[in-house]
């Protein structure tokens, strides 16, 4: 997959609520009302991940969770990294 331009990556995260550029990688924390929900979110986003073979590293501290996302293989962000965060965005809303 093709790395976005830094235009690009600029444009994608206007669409995106809460996610920042840091270093090379898009970040966001997300906070629940509790650690068993914060695992529940983090479990929903591990099988989209795994069922999209791209995989965010993710930070847990009680009920806040980070991730990160960047297309390590490709070197920089792509597509999939955003499409990643539009379903973890998604995904924060049901738990």
């Amino acid at each position: 997959m093709p790395l976005l331009s830094p235009d690009a990556v600029q444009e994608k995260l206007k669409k995106l609520q809460g996610w920042k550029l840091v270093d090379k990688e898009i970040v966001r924390e997300f906070k629940f009302a509790n650690f068993v929900d914060a695992l529940r979110f983090v479990n929903a986003v591990a099988d989209k991940a795994e069922a999209a073979g791209h995989h965010p590293d993710i930070d847990i501290r009680y009920n806040k969770v980070k991730l990160a996302l960047v297309s390590h293989d490709a070197g920089g962000l792509t597509e999939r990294d955003f499409e990643l965060a539009q379903a973890a965005d998604a995904l924060s809303t049901k738990n």
